[in-house]
């Protein structure tokens, strides 16, 4: 019975011992058994691993991609425009020992921050190179890729592989780029009036082709209408002369009765003629005086 007594409390402390040298390393993280804050040893493999209780521990860390969101970075290129640009990057540790060594306790945190300040710092070297404009057209994927490969260096003392870098938004600070509208504006402003102008300019020399054109077709018409009255003219007074010269008495009868029409009208003035008058030869008998 003392025996039992005994024994039991040893095999609970043995099942206790023996459950907390167990730990279970699950497929997306890698582990590392410390001793007195000494890496002993690096699990890897998915599985049961064991480690001596109470004098060893086990950090794990995860083994996939991970993502870090890089802030607003103000950064000047060589045209010295500047920029607000945002970027994240995809990393992994690859080397738990050595990441253990560079971030101490502080962990994923630590190892965070610190590589903010290398993606800040490439980014502003990198982008600080080129133009604004080299930054905002297709080459943007060769910058990203440079600093991606300036990031690798520096990343792996800290046991990271840094995977890919992107520029997410490229804009103008509010700033400058209430500046830069109302520069655009200023432009587009400008371009307007200089269309206007040369709007105004040919309609201008329209016009005045058009008023020539008109004075130019009036004359032309006038002298074309003045040649046309001549000749009319010119054909009637040789039509009169020829019938005078085929009948003068005839031709001396039609001028008295056309004197007649435009002489005996209504509201004429009066007029004080002798009966005896040549103006009343064809009214006074049939047969004219000669």
């Amino acid at each position: 019975m003392r025996k039992a007594t005994y024994i039991l409390p040893v095999l609970v402390l043995v099942v206790i011992a023996a459950l907390s040298s167990l730990f279970i390393v699950d497929e997306r993280e890698k582990a590392l058994v410390l001793q007195f804050g000494r890496v002993v040893s690096v699990k890897e493999a998915p599985g049961l691993a064991f480690k001596i209780p109470l004098i060893q521990e086990v950090v794990t860390y995860d083994d996939r991609i991970l993502s870090r969101e890089v802030g607003p970075l103000e950064i000047t290129p060589s045209d010295d425009r500047r920029l607000i640009v945002d970027a994240f990057a995809r990393y992994r540790i690859v080397d738990v020992v050595q990441f253990r060594q560079a971030v101490g306790t502080g962990g994923v945190q630590q190892a965070e921050q610190r590589l903010d300040n290398i993606l800040r710092s490439q980014t502003r070297e990198v982008l600080g190179q080129v133009t604004s404009n080299d930054i905002l057209s297709t080459d943007r994927a060769a910058l990203m890729l440079r600093i991606r490969n300036a990031a690798i260096t520096e990343a792996n003392a800290l046991g990271l592989e840094v995977i890919d870098v992107r520029l997410k938004r490229t804009d103008l600070p509010q700033a400058n780029l209430e500046a830069t509208f109302s520069r655009m504006r200023a432009e587009r402003e400008r371009e307007a009036a200089d269309e206007i102008a040369r709007g105004e300019e040919a309609a201008q020399r329209l016009r005045a082709l058009a008023d020539r054109t008109v004075v130019e077709l009036e004359s032309d018409a006038n002298r074309q209408s003045e040649i046309i009255r001549g000749e009319a003219d010119a054909k009637r007074n040789a039509i009169f002369a020829d019938a005078f010269g085929a009948d003068p008495e005839f031709f001396e009868f039609y001028r008295s009765l056309a004197a007649y029409r435009g002489a005996l009208l209504e509201g004429n003035s009066t007029m004080v003629l002798s009966p005896d008058s040549d103006f009343f030869n064809y009214l006074k008998s049939s047969t004219p005086d000669r």
